[in-house]
């Protein structure tokens, strides 16, 4: 129920759906059951046990409004016997049939009208809900990444968020109007006989005791069922990222192994949500009828022993009605069934809501100003849970300084890196901007003055304009064939097949390694942030390519102040400081020429490289 309501949060402004849908439905059911109400007029009319003198007495006084069912049966009886005393009972079984058409008509006129509501709160949930999971993924810090599977976030994306709507969102029509239906028949049910009404309710809570034994086990199998699915998901993204590693491996018959297995288990637990969610209904109803059953023989006994207080016609217009109460205790089981696995589904997408962005702006957060001297690094500190990975980390980097980080892999030069745009705070120390601690400053006004260029070139499906222009709306063409020229990337744009509006392909397939990485080089250009975050922008290329993005990157870090992380050390000589990491510490400091002269690890990693 606590999911439910949650769900239903995402239904704000209810202004907008609950006035006029609570009133459709209202004069839906109200007309609903008058259609069944002119059921007695109609038999004693065919049946004859109205006649002339009948008519007369109930056309004799006109009753005095009053909000009761006893006015309205009155006033409907008072007309009627006036239209049997004027034009016959032939002409009373006319009024009776364009009656039940018009009722009939005006039932599903508002019927329809609800549908049309709920399908508009339908679209507004399951939009509103997508967006939240979608903007709380976006403000999830990238350690959250590392720790999830991506099938598993597309499958509550999509998939789950999806259910919710066919089958939470979709039952909100039963939920409502259902027992608001049962509530008024059993109204018109005990108006007419309270005896025979008694009866009824101590044979249906059987019923509905079945029913929801059946939905507990539905809710378990749904979970197993969703978490079986985002396994299926996570696999076919591994497979279509890595598809080149698979046919180099032969690993064809390997991974087939692997999906079939899950597609089966999730195959195998499909079936017996089907199998158990199929049930409810035909049981619901099983169990309805042998209500209405053991409700015939008792009250059909009594109505031959003449013990009852209903007469013949009014005895078979209350099996009627209590006949259609099941229609609509038979839409909730189905609907009490379907909604356990919307609830798991809707559990798992608000798991992803609930979850807190770890680095998020402090409630005064200001601005950062335009940077003009130094960032400073002071006795900063960063581990993941209980394992450290920095360790009194000191340094400044001035205005137009390039500094480079080696050392070898797992020594923390990404993680380090990563601290200064805020992907992750320290666990201890500062950094700071000109004098200003950056977690006192907003996170977009801090990462608006950082450019990065990664080993992995993130581009997007897109053409190679938007890619370059990316978050720059108003880029003119001009600017971004500007940027594109100072990467070294003009040349092969235009000479692509529809130049600057080429599509690159899923994550830039279509280009070169080399490419990808000037494209890259090109949108931080295009962007001209005063601080640069390099990290291993050459390492995975070609001597070719390396010199023509060795070069972009040249032209990218002028007037500009850089950290650079790098694996070749050739490419780093030139930088105005080098900071050698090893198991998270600083363990030697200079210039690549002063670091040469201490025969320390820089002069070690150096040496290896130039024997390798």
């Amino acid at each position: 129920m606590k999911t439910y309501l949650r769900i239903l949060q995402f239904a704000k402004p209810y202004s907008r759906f609950v006035p006029l849908y609570s009133i459709y439905t209202f004069l839906g059911i109200i007309f609903g059951l008058f259609n069944f109400t002119l059921i007695i007029p109609l038999l004693n009319v065919l049946f004859g046990e109205v006649g002339q003198e009948e008519a007369a007495l109930m056309a004799t006084t006109k009753p005095e409004f009053s909000l009761n069912i006893e006015f309205f049966k009155d006033f409907f009886n008072y007309y009627f016997g006036q239209i049997i005393l004027q034009e016959g009972r032939e002409g009373a079984l006319v009024f009776v049939c364009v009656m039940v058409i018009i009722s009939v008509f005006l039932a599903n006129l508002f019927r329809y009208l609800a549908f049309r509501i709920v399908g508009a709160l339908r679209a507004h949930v399951v939009r509103n809900m997508r967006q939240t999971v979608y903007k709380r993924v976006t403000e999830l810090h990238l350690g959250y990444f590392s720790n999830e599977r991506k099938g598993d976030l597309m499958t509550r994306l999509t998939v789950d968020i999806q259910e919710v709507e066919n089958s939470v969102v979709s039952t909100l029509t039963v939920v409502v109007r259902e027992p608001i239906s049962i509530i008024a028949f059993f109204i018109l049910l005990f108006n007419m006989s309270v005896e025979l009404t008694l009866f009824s309710l101590i044979l249906l809570p059987l019923s509905g005791g079945i029913i929801a034994g059946i939905s507990k086990r539905l809710k378990r199998k749904a979970k197993e069922g969703q978490n079986s699915l985002s396994f299926i998901l996570t696999i076919i993204d591994e497979t279509l990222s890595g598809m080149r590693v698979v046919k180099a491996f032969n690993a064809e018959p390997f991974i087939l192994s692997k999906f079939h297995d899950q597609n089966n288990r999730y195959a195998r637990i499909q079936r017996s949500i089907a199998n158990k969610r199929d049930l409810a209904s035909p049981l619901s109803e099983f169990l309805g009828v042998s209500v209405v059953a053991g409700l015939l023989l008792y009250g059909g006994t009594l109505v031959l022993n003449q013990e009852s207080e209903l007469s013949a016609s009014e005895f078979i217009t209350y099996i009627i009605l209590f006949s259609q109460v099941l229609v609509p205790a038979k839409a909730m089981s189905a609907a009490f069934s379907n909604i356990q696995r919307g609830l798991v589904s809707g559990d798992r997408v608000l798991q992803v809501i609930d979850t807190k962005p770890m680095i998020t702006n402090k409630p005064n957060a200001k601005v950062l100003p335009a940077f003009r001297h130094e960032i400073e690094f002071r006795d900063v500190a960063f581990a993941y849970g209980d394992k450290p990975v920095l360790q009194d980390i000191n340094f400044r980097i001035e205005k137009g300084k390039t500094v480079a980080l080696v050392g070898p892999s797992g020594g923390g030069k990404s993680t380090l890196a990563d601290l200064l745009p805020r992907f992750y705070d320290p666990t201890a120390g500062a950094i700071l901007i000109d004098g200003h601690d950056i977690r006192d400053y907003t996170i977009e006004s801090v990462r608006a003055q950082i450019g990065v260029v990664t080993q992995e070139s993130i581009l997007f499906n897109d053409t190679i304009f938007n890619n370059i222009a990316f978050n720059k709306t108003d880029a003119t063409e001009e600017e971004v064939i500007a940027a594109a020229k100072i990467a070294n990337a003009h040349e092969f744009i235009i000479n692509s097949e529809d130049g600057y509006q080429t599509m690159i392909g899923d994550r830039g397939g279509k280009l070169s390694g080399g490419q990808r990485q000037r494209l890259s080089i090109a949108r931080a250009i295009l962007q001209n942030p005063p601080i640069l975050i390099l990290d291993e922008a050459t390492s995975a290329l070609d001597t070719e390519s390396e010199k023509l993005v060795q070069e972009a990157l040249t032209n990218l870090m002028k007037n500009r102040t850089s950290v650079v992380i790098a694996h070749r050390l050739s490419t780093i000589q030139h930088a105005d400081e080098i900071l050698v990491l090893q198991q998270g510490r600083i363990v030697e400091r200079g210039t690549h020429e002063e670091l040469l002269e201490h025969s320390g690890l820089y002069a070690k990693l150096t040496q290896m490289q130039l024997t390798v």
